[in-house]
């Protein structure tokens, strides 16, 4: 089959790779109908390298048929359409039974130190190969995927795989009090998602940051009031000024590891990647490879008392944190990966209406066949020709 494979620093190319099959019983074979490049998939595409094998199958965002079934799976029938959450996980251990399913601890990878397993997502995640691909492999299907019993667009439940349930976590986890401000600071998929997200729970003022122009008037359509960072000297004092001179209640980092705004830290990031492999992996595990403005940038700019998210990923083990600040102004700090699961029902239910009240069916701004995906993760790294989504079709 067909499928988008990692090869070297930012260099992916589709070949051919053998067909998935059942392994274990309680796995299912799923034909993609959808597929789509994360953010996060840039960060394979650029930094994190040392955790990939030339020819690893990438990709955590998916939706297809069922193929087939292992004798285990009673859940799932071959022709049912299904999303399949990126986090894989068995719904019935300590943490599946907490809700905490990104902590799995059936598919969690303890050689690694990591928690449940990622499809497409290096070796620190199990090396599952992922979603970009005609076909894949779904361990743990008789808990996993979403059974879609619709046949409304698949990009109204695409994006329950990964980005929506991760923009929902991120708002729920900001926690906003009522009649309470949100600053979400990137507006990339699960930014502008977040903005959507946070007027359906119940927020009444967002305030959005970011530099591209699209992407900032995307979430003044859709309610947000906007800062554009590249018309500002300090985006935190410009957010106290629009707050009363106290800053948001709670700010959403939807930035993540490759902010801008550091040439020290974009120099180290750079300088790493670009290592051997062993030496690498020892410079991202012991030593300050993020870029930190947006995490800085959060900080500073919520109220004392107030509360950040984090959705962005990061990192690095030893990336200096302003802890002086975090103590004094009390703030609480949320983070973690999504707990997909945990918030699928309710999405499924919100998304799979009449209407399409999040406006899903207009966020991807590219949609192209699987075999022009090297040019898209491109295109999207250089947030190019008004990219903000990307859907592959194999």
């Amino acid at each position: 089959m067909r499928a988008l494979t990692w090869q070297g620093l930012k260099d992916v190319s589709v070949q051919e790779v053998p067909d998935p099959r059942i392994e274990q019983p309680t796995d299912a074979v799923v034909r993609v109908t959808s597929t789509a490049i994360c953010g996060s998939d840039l960060h394979l595409y650029n930094v994190l390298g040392a955790y990939l094998t030339p020819g690893d199958v990438l990709g955590h965002e998916f939706m297809g048929i069922v193929e087939e079934v292992g004798p285990a799976v009673e859940n799932l029938a071959v022709g049912d359409r299904v999303v399949v959450p990126f986090t894989i996980c068995c719904g019935s251990c300590f943490m599946c039974d907490r809700e905490l399913y990104s902590q799995c601890e059936t598919t969690q990878n303890r050689q690694t130190g990591k928690g449940a397993s990622l499809y497409g997502y290096t070796s620190l995640y199990g090396s599952v190969p992922g979603g970009q691909a005609e076909r894949v492999r779904v361990p743990h299907a008789d808990f996993g995927p979403v059974k879609i019993d619709s046949d409304l667009p698949d990009e109204r439940f695409l994006y329950l795989s990964d980005i929506l349930p991760t923009a929902w976590q991120a708002v729920a986890y900001a926690d906003v009090e009522e009649g309470g401000t949100l600053a979400v600071l990137g507006l990339g998929p699960v930014g502008q998602l977040s903005v959507r997200s946070a007027f359906q729970q119940g927020v009444q003022r967002v305030i959005a940051v970011d530099l591209v122009p699209e992407r900032l008037e995307l979430a003044r359509q859709h309610g947000a009031e906007v800062v554009d960072l590249s018309q500002v000297d300090d985006v935190a004092e410009t957010l106290r000024e629009m707050t009363d001179g106290r800053g948001p209640d709670s700010v959403i980092d939807a930035v993540g590891m490759e902010a801008h705004g550091s040439p020290v830290l974009g120099a180290a990031v750079s300088a790493a990647k670009r290592l051997p492999k062993p030496i690498a992996r020892k410079a991202i595990e012991t030593a300050g490879v993020d870029r930190l403005a947006a995490l800085h940038t959060a900080i500073d700019a919520v109220r004392r008392g107030g509360t950040v998210s984090l959705s962005g990923v990061y990192g690095g083990m030893a990336d200096p944190m302003p802890m002086m600040e975090l103590f004094d102004k009390q703030v609480q700090l949320r983070m973690g990966q999504c707990n997909v699961r945990r918030w699928t029902d309710e999405l499924y239910a919100l998304v799979s209406g009449a209407e399409d009240v999040l406006g899903l069916e207009g966020l991807a701004t590219h949609r192209v066949p699987l075999e022009e995906a090297a040019e898209m993760y491109q295109t999207f790294n250089d947030k190019a020709d008004g990219c903000v989504k990307v859907v592959l079709t194999p």
